[in-house]
Formats: C-alpha cells, sequence, structure tokens
C-alpha cells in the first residue's frame, strides 16, 4: 500500500466513521426527544428490585441507543440523590445489554436489503424539512439517522475492501490475545463509543476481513470495547461526589470481571468462535454483534444477584467524605439529556420555593413575637434562597446551549417564569422582616382578633402553596380549580382585612402609625398568592399545549 493509498483509506475510514456517528446521534437525540415522557416514566419505575431496576438500565439505553449517556444519567442521579449504589448497579448492567442493539442494527449491513435503507435519508430529511409537527420533524430525523448509520457502515466496508489484502496482511499477523484487548479498549476510549469500535470490527468482517486466524481473536477486541465505553462515566464522575465515583467503579469492576471471565474462557477453548455462534450464524457480521449481546447478557445473568458485593467492593475502594451539607437536584451530567435535565430543574424549583416558603414563615413569625433573633434567621433562609435561585439561573443557561428543541425552549421557559415567582416569595418574606423591625420600633401591636385572621389568612397561603407543589410534580390538573378557589379566599381576605381596619381607624380602635404597616403586609400575602397562582397557570399552559 502506497502512501497516497494509505492517506486515501483513510480518509475514507474517518469519513464512514463520522457518518456512522452523526446517524447514531441523529438517532439518539431525537429517540430522546421523541421519548421523553417514557423515558421520564422509566426512571419513574425506580425501585428496590433487581430485576426492575435492569429492566430500566435495559429500556432506557434501547431508547436513548448509547449505554454511555445512560450510565452518564445514573451516575447524575446517584450524585444528586435520585438513586442509590445498589439501585444504580442493577441499572449498569440493563445498560450493557441495551448497548448490543446498536451492534445488531450494523450486523444487517452485511445483508444486501441494507443498500435500500440508505435510502432512508432521503425519505427522513424531507420528511423533517416539510413537515410543520415538530414529533414529525423528530421522526424523520430518526429515520435520516437510522440510513446515515447505513452509508456509514457501508463507507467503512468499502474503504477496506479496496485495500483487503494490505488490510488482511496487518491483522492476521495480530493475535496475542491482551494485544487485542488492548486495542478494543484504546479505539472505545478515543471515541468514546462500544458501539462505534464495534460496527467499524462488524464493516471488517462484512469486507471479508479477519483478525489473526479467523477464530477468537476478534473476540479479545470486543472484549477490550466493554472496558473503554468506562471511560466516559469515569470522566464525568471526577468531580462528582463519593457515592458518584463509585457507581463509575461498579461499571468498570462490572465489565473488568466480565471481561476476565471470558477472556479465560477464550483461551481455554481456542475453538469458541467456530464451535458456537460460527456454526449458529452463517454471516460473519451476525457472530461478532451475537457474541457481543451474549457476553452483556451473560455477566448480567452471572453478577445480577451480586449488586450488594460490587456495592462492597466500591465502599472499599472509595472511603467516604465528609457529608456535603448543599442539597441540589442539579448536576451537568444530566445536560446531556435536556427533558430529564429539565425534571430535576422543576426539582430544583421545588426546593427552593420551600426554602421561599420557610422564609417567609420565619419571617411572619418574627413579625407576629417580635423576636429579633428570628429575623436574622429569617435572613439567612433568604440568602440560602438567592443562592438556589442563581444556580438555577446559571443551569438554566447552561441547558440552552445544549438544547436545540422548540419543546425544550417553552420547558425552560417556564421553569425560569416559575423561579422568578418563587423569589418574590423570598422577596416577600424580606418585607416582613422589615415590618418586623418597624413594628419593633415603633412599639406597634396589633389585637389579638387582627393577629388570628392574619394567621387564618396565612394558612390558606399555605394550602395553596401545597397544592402548587403537587400541580408541579404530578401534573394534576384537577387540582387547579381548587388552587383558584383558595386564591380567591385570599383576595376576599385581603379586602375584609383592609376594611376592617380602615373601620377601626374611623372608630379610634388603631393607631394611625401602623396603617402603613399592617396594609402592605395584608397586601404582600395577597401577592404572594397571585405568585403562586401564576406559577400553576404556567404549569397549565405547558400541559394543554403538549
Amino acid at each position: 500500500m502506497s502512501w497516497n493509498e494509505l492517506i486515501l483509506f483513510l480518509v475514507k475510514l474517518l469519513a464512514g466513521t463520522g457518518v456512522f456517528l452523526v446517524g447514531v446521534h441523529f438517532l439518539t437525540a431525537n429517540i430522546e426527544q421523541l421519548a421523553t415522557g417514557k423515558i421520564k416514566g422509566i426512571f419513574g419505575k425506580i425501585a428496590d428490585k433487581r430485576l426492575t431496576n435492569m429492566a430500566i438500565g435495559t429500556a432506557a439505553t434501547a431508547l436513548i441507543q448509547s449505554s454511555g449517556v445512560t450510565t452518564v444519567l445514573i451516575v447524575g442521579f446517584v450524585n444528586v440523590g435520585i438513586v442509590n449504589l445498589y439501585q444504580a448497579t442493577a441499572m449498569i448492567m440493563g445498560a450493557n445489554i441495551g448497548t448490543t442493539i446498536t451492534a445488531q442494527i450494523a450486523a444487517l449491513s452485511a445483508f444486501p436489503i441494507t443498500t435500500y435503507i440508505q435510502a432512508f435519508v432521503f425519505v427522513g430529511i424531507m420528511i423533517s424539512m416539510l413537515c410543520k409537527n415538530e414529533n414529525l420533524k423528530k421522526t424523520g430525523l430518526i429515520i435520516a439517522g437510522f440510513g446515515l448509520v447505513f452509508i456509514g457502515l457501508s463507507i467503512m466496508s468499502d474503504a477496506m475492501k479496496v485495500n483487503a489484502k494490505a488490510i488482511q496482511v496487518i491483522f492476521e499477523n495480530v493475535k496475542n490475545p491482551l494485544l487485542l484487548f488492548v486495542i478494543g479498549v484504546i479505539l472505545t476510549a478515543i471515541v468514546q463509543s462500544s458501539s462505534a469500535t464495534t460496527s467499524i470490527i462488524i464493516a471488517m468482517s462484512v469486507a471479508g476481513l479477519t483478525v489473526g486466524t479467523g477464530g477468537n481473536e476478534v473476540l479479545y477486541i470486543i472484549l477490550g470495547t466493554n472496558i473503554g465505553s468506562c471511560v466516559t462515566a469515569l470522566m464525568s464522575s471526577m468531580t462528582a461526589g463519593t457515592n458518584a465515583r463509585r457507581t463509575s467503579l461498579i461499571h468498570l469492576l462490572f465489565n473488568a470481571f466480565g471481561s476476565a471471565i471470558f477472556a479465560i474462557l477464550l483461551m481455554l477453548q481456542p475453538d469458541f468462535m467456530r464451535m458456537t455462534f460460527g456454526k449458529w450464524f452463517h454471516s460473519a457480521a451476525t457472530q461478532i454483534a451475537m457474541f457481543h449481546t451474549f457476553f452483556n447478557v451473560t455477566c448480567t445473568v452471572i453478577f445480577l444477584p451480586f449488586c450488594g458485593m460490587f456495592v462492597k467492593i466500591s465502599e472499599m475502594l472509595i472511603e467516604d467524605k465528609e457529608p456535603e451539607e448543599k442539597v441540589t437536584h442539579l448536576d451537568d451530567r444530566m445536560l446531556s439529556s435536556p427533558s430529564l435535565a429539565i425534571s430535576q430543574l422543576e426539582n430544583e424549583t421545588v426546593l427552593l420555593a420551600d426554602k421561599a416558603m420557610d422564609a417567609f414563615q420565619t419571617a411572619y413569625r418574627s413579625f407576629d413575637t417580635k423576636d429579633r433573633q428570628l429575623i436574622e434567621t429569617a435572613h439567612g433562609k433568604i440568602e440560602e434562597a438567592d443562592a438556589i435561585y442563581h444556580d438555577i439561573l446559571n443551569y438554566l443557561i447552561r441547558l440552552s446551549t445544549k438544547s436545540r428543541q422548540l419543546s425544550d425552549e417553552k420547558s425552560i421557559s417556564n421553569v425560569h417564569s416559575n423561579a422568578s415567582d418563587i423569589m418574590r416569595i423570598a422577596e416577600i418574606a424580606d418585607n416582613f422582616t422589615k415590618y418586623a423591625q418597624s413594628s419593633i420600633k415603633n412599639n406597634l401591636d396589633f389585637s389579638e382578633d387582627v393577629r388570628n385572621e392574619i394567621y387564618e389568612m396565612i394558612q390558606t397561603v399555605v394550602q395553596l402553596f401545597g397544592l402548587t407543589k403537587r400541580i408541579v410534580l404530578e401534573k394534576d390538573m384537577s387540582l387547579v380549580s381548587k388552587a383558584d378557589m383558595l386564591e380567591d379566599q385570599i383576595d376576599a381576605s385581603r379586602k375584609r382585612l383592609i376594611d376592617e381596619h380602615i373601620e377601626r381607624l374611623n372608630a379610634g380602635i388603631c393607631k394611625p402609625e401602623s396603617s402603613g404597616v399592617f396594609i402592605n403586609l395584608v397586601s404582600n400575602i395577597e401577592r404572594l398568592g397571585d405568585h403562586l397562582t401564576y406559577i400553576v397557570y404556567t404549569v397549565k399552559g405547558q400541559i394543554s399545549k403538549n
């Protein structure tokens, strides 16, 4: 092979790999967008049962078409405390099964019908360009991605066929199992996709090329790809919490133990490939894909009963840090899946709401009891709410640069709107601390009856807050009418309290200097109810559009 031929071969190989990865990206990104509800539903079924969690990992990876994305998401879930290590272990095992689907798709390139599948690129792009419906556009891109996968495989295979003799001379001399294993690890670590590496090997087989003697040698590369696939999760967990790093380690241990068992089996049975998959399947591409599936399924069957053992090993190797005080649902790993990142943002806004409402109630108690210490406590809670709010804003900015879907942009806008309304609660809490300071400074007193009426009004606000949280988290629109009823009660209470206050002023019962504090205080309570109602109708508008 001359230098020109070598350069041309490498260009075609890289071009084919690039087209393949673009196709996989089209599949991954648009399936994830189209299956948003299903993915949320899948991860919503997280339980303590190993089989259930394994099925979650398998189903999520089958939908997303990327074990790397699924594993990174699982690491993120562990980092924010949604999933524990035991649950994550079973999910990772399931994700390894789900990722074999890509290799099975690639193996179809060995059949003549795949030439026609390449036309899906044109069909899919036309659907995406001509249809106005967002879901149809995504469906078109999925179809186009499917076609691009086979075009990429075809380009790689054709490049190898042209230079088959030269390539075969190189690969037929590579017989050392350890070297082949390392090749699989390095290639996968570089492209950060075991599917891409496996597909290149499948493209070689379609071109009629073999590794070593054509026996078990190619399988050592496949074993190496499973180790290389751990790199993405390991890198993503470097700056994460202790349990997140343990999750990545469990992923590595699972694949390492499985690869070690199979490597020993292959060395003890040199004719393993010929006696099993070589007999059962005619196509070499199918043989490789089937071994990939067999490996991951078998390892999961073997190791699933020992999830607890993997957890203990990870805890021994990675010791506990001092517990972190900060609680958050936000994790940069979630940004790879905008729909799930938005779900976490919604959870974070609820955390913000809890903090803001806690600050408000503390500020109210400081006013009711004239307690200076409570005023300082309320200020501290307001500062904590402000910090959470700015974390949400920064996360929204990073998410908006990742997502290009119109539906995601609307959801991001809604989260921003809700977070802003919640921060108004914190501002109202700050106003209440000022009313408390003014009452203490000017020695203002309110009658027991007035204080009880204010308390009842605030209890109505607390009820509205609870309904609002349920509407945000459960998306239960049947609660909207109840929220409207409570908001009407708050409005009516404000009007009644102010009217009664004016009557008391005219009768000389109340001091005139108390009017400013009282009227503003009651009006602020009503404003709080208004902002909660704005959140309710933001969620309602989002649900009705979907």
